[in-house]
């Protein structure tokens, strides 16, 4: 039982959720993520490292990133409520926002060949003046 209501515990956060969401579609470094968010790079940092510790997800170095995804190797019992979550949540309105701002963060992000803090602030000035 306390597995399980450790996994709600951590789902009930929306940030977490959505992380989770995100990552069940693909790897992803902190930028990518916080740039889908428009959270502060330290704040989504936090919240994956929380997931992380909780083995919630794997981690990944490549040079100065780390990338992140779901843990494949999770108990039968966090599969369960997290497949039950992507069923129920996958075509919420949050949800397909964020995969659509994914999508356009990475074209924009490989077209200036730049994912850092600056790179973010100008993505999400761009998407807020409708120019992406």
């Amino acid at each position: 039982m306390r597995e399980t209501l450790e996994i709600f515990k951590f789902l009930s956060d929306e940030t977490k959720a959505r992380i989770v969401m995100l990552l069940s579609n693909k790897e992803l470094n902190v930028c990518q993520i916080a740039c889908v968010l428009n959270l502060s790079q330290p704040l989504v940092s936090k919240n994956l490292s929380t997931l992380y510790l909780s083995g919630f997800l794997n981690e990944r170095k490549d040079g100065k990133r780390v990338y992140y995804k779901v843990n494949n190797n999770l108990s039968r019992n966090i599969k369960l409520i997290l497949k039950t979550l992507y069923e129920l949540e996958s075509k919420s309105k949050v949800v397909l926002n964020d995969l659509q701002t994914l999508k356009d963060c990475e074209e924009y992000m490989l077209k200036t060949g730049k994912c850092d803090v600056k790179a973010i602030k100008d993505f999400l000035d761009k998407k807020r003046n409708k120019t992406i």
